[in-house]
C-alpha cells in the first residue's frame, strides 16, 4: 500500500515522472513515457506490484527532505540513533534513455542501509527475467528491459533484488536504473555524480528565467517547476498529473487516469506560463494545442495524449487493489469521447491570448478558429457533458454556454484587432449577443439569485466562478457578486470549495459517493473575491490554500476537509496553474508582459527577444501551423501569410458597430 499522497515527491526528465515517498521508496514510475505502463505500481497496489526503496535498516528517528533550490533534484535525510545518511534522487534530462539516479551518502556516524528493488512491468503484473553480472543487473519481459548499474553487492531474495551495506561518514553508494528496449544492448552507465550535478545545473538555469517577483515567489516558482516536470518536451503537451487512479475520496470509485492533456486547462496554463516568464513553454503549449485540435472541429476531444493521441480507451486494472482500497484502478479515460462545449471556448481563448502576447497570427491558425465558430453557430444549442466530465445525462450546462460565448467573443475581437483576416464580423457579433442573452435569461435563477449548474436547476457549480474571469460579466455586476456569495454559502466546506454537491444516488453526475474540495476552484474563489473588492478575504483564502501544500510545495487535485489530507491525482497541473495565476492577481502581476513600444503599437520584433528555455538561451521560432520559421518579410515557409495586429485606434473603429454585451449593466 502507498503512503499518504502528501508524503510523495516528484522527479522527472520531461518525458515521464516518478513518485518518491518520504520513506525513500519509489512507488510509481511509468517508462518510457508519462502514459506508459508502470514498472513500479506499489502506489496503487502493494509491494508485489513493484517499488524501489533505499533506506536505513534501523528505525528512522527523523526524516527531512527538500529539493535543491530551483531544481527537481530531491534530497532526503534519514537520522537514526547511530548516524545520518542523505538519499539524493533525480532523473537526468533525457537525451536517449530514461534514467533514475540514486545516491546515498553518510553524513555522520555509521548507518546500515538496505536497497530493495522489485521490478514489475505491465502495471505490477509482469515479473521479468533477471540476470546479474559484473555490477550490472538486467530485467527483461516482452518489449521492456531495465538495467541497474551499481558497485554495491546485490543478490536475489524471493523475487526481490536486495543490497545490504554499511556506510561510515564520508562513504557513499550509487544506483543508476536505465530503461531500454529489450532487443537492444544495455546502455553504457553514466557517472552518477556528474548526472546529479548537471541535472541541478539544468534546472537552475531554467528557474533563472522566472520573471515573477511578487509575494510568495517560492511557491510560484515551485509550481512552475512542477508544470515543467509535467511537460512532454518533444511536443510541448502538459499532462494533467503524473498518476492514474488516486481517489477523489479515500475508498471511493472516483478514480481516473490523468496522464493526458486536457483542453480545459489551455488558457489558464498559457497565462500562468507567460506570467512566470516562460514564453517558450507557453508557445510550445499553444503549438501542441493547434496540432491536437486540427482536423474535423466537430470531433474536438476534451483531452489528448501528450503527443496528440486520440484513442485513450479506458480499462480497469483488476489485479491492483487500488490506493487504500479505492477501486477500480483505471487506465485510459472514457471521457475523451464526451461532447464538451466548453473546450471550444478554451481553445479559442488560448489562441487569442497567445496572439495578444505576440501580436501575430497566421492564416492557417485563423482557418481553424473560424471553423470552430462556424460549428458553434449551431453546436452551442446542444446539451453537453459539461466541464466536469459527468457520466450522467447531457444537460444545458451554464458554464458550457458561457464558454461558447467566449469562443465567439474571441473570434469577434480577433477580427476587430486583425483587419486583414476575413470573417462574418456582424453575424458573429449578433451570435455573441444571442448567447449572452440566453445565458443571462435561462442560466440565472432569480429565486436563488445566482447562476446555476444548468438551465432550470437550483444547484450551484464552482465553474460559474469563471464568469467574471473570462469577461462574460464584469465583477461589479450584482449577478456576479450574488453568485460568488451563493457559492460561498453552499459549496464551501471547511474553508475550501467543492465543485458541486454530489448525491449518493448518482443523480447529479452518474457516480456515487463524495469527493474532496477541488483546489483549482478554491483558487478561483480567491480570484473572484479579489475582483469584487474583498481583497482581505481573498488573501486569507489564498494563505489557507498555500498551507495545504506538502513540505515540498506540491498539491494534488483535491483536499479532503474531513480527513484533512490531499486526495486525487498528484501532483496536479491544474492546482499549480491556479496557484500561479491567483498569486499574480493578488500581487498585481495579473497581466502578461507588454510587447508594445512607447507609442502603444504592437511590435513584431519583440517575439525574437532572447529567452531562456531548455537550459540555454535561444530565440523562439515562430512555429505556426505546418510551417517552419517566419521569414523576415512576414511570410512563413510554404508562403504562409502572417497577420499583424492592428493598432488600438483602428481596432476601436472596427468594433464600434456593435457593443460588447458583457459590459452591459443588468
Amino acid at each position: 500500500m502507498g503512503q499518504p499522497i502528501e508524503d510523495y515527491a516528484v522527479i522527472g526528465d520531461l518525458h515521464t515522472t516518478a513518485l518518491v515517498g518520504r520513506d525513500g521508496s519509489i512507488d510509481w514510475l511509468c517508462l518510457p513515457h508519462f502514459d506508459s505502463d508502470a514498472c513500479f505500481a506499489k502506489l496503487l497496489g502493494d509491494e508485489s506490484n513493484g517499488y524501489w526503496k533505499i533506506a536505513p535498516v534501523a528505525k528512522v528517528t527523523r526524516t527531512t527532505r527538500r529539493y535543491r533550490e530551483g531544481t527537481l533534484v530531491l534530497e532526503t535525510d534519514f537520522e537514526t540513533r547511530s548516524g545520518r545518511v542523505r538519499l539524493t534522487d533525480c532523473m537526468p534530462i533525457r537525451e536517449t534513455h530514461p534514467q533514475v539516479v540514486r545516491t546515498v551518502e553518510c553524513l555522520s556516524g555509521q548507518v546500515d542501509v538496505r536497497m530493495e528493488l522489485v521490478i514489475r512491468f505491465g502495471y505490477g503484473q509482469v515479473v521479468p527475467w533477471v540476470t546479474n553480472n559484473e555490477n550490472l543487473l538486467t530485467g527483461t519481459a516482452g518489449p521492456d528491459s531495465v538495467a541497474l548499474w551499481t558497485l554495491a553487492e546485490i543478490r536475489g531474495e524471493h523475487l526481490t533484488t536486495v543490497a545490504d551495506f554499511r556506510l561510515s561518514e564520508g562513504q557513499n553508494r550509487f544506483f543508476v536504473l536505465t530503461w531500454y528496449r529489450s532487443h537492444e544492448l544495455p546502455p553504457r552507465p553514466v557517472d552518477p555524480w556528474y548526472s546529479i550535478a548537471s541535472t541541478s545545473a539544468w534546472w537552475k538555469a531554467w528557474s533563472a528565467g522566472c520573471s515573477y517577483d511578487g509575494e510568495h515567489r517560492d511557491a510560484v516558482l515551485r509550481s512552475l517547476i512542477t508544470l515543467k516536470a509535467l511537460t512532454y518536451e518533444p511536443t510541448g503537451g502538459i499532462v494533467a498529473a503524473a498518476t492514474s487512479s488516486l481517489p477523489e475520496a479515500i475508498g471511493g470509485n472516483r478514480n481516473w487516469d490523468y496522464r493526458y492533456c486536457w483542453l480545459r486547462d489551455a488558457t489558464l496554463t498559457l497565462q500562468s506560463l507567460m506570467r512566470g516568464g516562460y514564453h517558450e513553454e507557453a508557445m510550445a503549449w499553444r503549438d501542441w494545442l493547434l496540432r491536437a485540435a486540427s482536423g474535423d472541429v466537430s470531433k474536438l476531444q476534451i483531452m489528448y495524449g501528450a503527443s496528440g493521441e486520440r484513442r485513450l480507451e479506458e480499462w480497469e486494472v483488476d489485479w491492483l487493489a487500488g490506493y487504500e482500497d479505492s477501486k477500480p484502478v483505471r487506465v485510459g479515460n472514457a471521457a475523451s469521447g464526451q461532447y464538451q462545449l466548453d473546450v471550444y471556448g478554451e481553445v479559442m481563448d488560448a489562441l487569442f491570448t497567445a496572439c495578444q502576447f505576440d501580436g501575430v497570427t497566421s492564416r492557417a491558425m485563423w482557418d481553424l478558429q473560424r471553423g470552430m465558430v462556424e460549428f458553434l453557430e449551431e453546436g452551442w444549442k446542444r446539451p453537453d457533458d459539461g466541464i466536469w466530465e459527468v457520466r450522467g445525462p447531457r444537460r444545458h450546462f451554464t458554464h458550457s454556454k458561457v464558454m461558447a460565448w467566449v469562443a465567439v467573443d474571441r473570434a469577434v475581437r480577433t477580427l476587430e484587432g486583425w483587419p486583414t483576416l476575413e470573417g462574418p464580423l456582424e453575424r458573429w457579433q449578433s451570435l455573441r449577443e444571442a448567447i449572452h442573452a440566453e445565458v443571462c435569461d435561462q442560466g440565472f435563477n432569480q429565486e436563488k439569485q445566482a447562476f446555476t449548474q444548468y438551465y432550470g436547476s437550483d444547484q450551484l457549480d464552482a465553474s460559474l466562478l469563471m464568469i467574471p474571469l473570462v469577461g462574460f460579466l464584469p465583477p461589479e455586476d450584482p449577478r456576479v457578486v450574488s453568485t460568488v456569495e451563493a457559492i460561498e454559502r453552499e459549496l464551501v466546506q471547511n474553508g475550501f470549495v467543492l465543485r458541486y454537491l454530489t448525491t449518493d444516488d448518482g443523480a447529479v453526475d452518474g457516480l456515487t459517493g463524495r469527493e474532496g474540495a477541488f483546489l483549482a476552484c478554491s483558487f478561483w474563489l480567491a480570484d473572484c473575491l479579489h475582483m469584487i473588492g474583498r481583497v482581505d478575504d481573498a488573501a486569507r483564502l489564498f494563505d489557507r490554500l498555500l498551507a495545504l501544500r506538502n513540505d515540498l510545495g506540491l498539491l494534488s487535485e483535491e483536499y479532503d476537509p474531513v480527513l484533512r489530507r490531499q486526495v486525487g491525482n498528484f501532483p496536479q497541473a491544474f492546482s499549480h496553474v491556479s496557484l500561479v495565476n491567483t498569486a499574480c492577481r493578488l500581487s498585481g502581476h495579473d497581466t502578461g508582459p507588454a510587447l508594445e513600444d512607447g507609442a502603444g503599437h504592437p511590435t513584431v520584433a519583440a517575439l525574437g527577444a532572447p529567452m531562456v528555455t531548455m537550459g540555454r538561451v535561444t530565440r523562439h521560432p515562430w512555429r505556426m501551423w505546418g510551417s517552419g520559421r517566419v521569414a523576415a518579410d512576414g511570410r512563413g515557409t510554404d508562403d504562409q501569410r502572417l497577420h499583424v495586429r492592428a493598432d488600438r485606434d483602428q481596432a476601436k473603429k472596427r468594433s464600434a458597430r456593435a457593443p460588447n454585451p458583457s459590459r452591459r449593466k443588468p
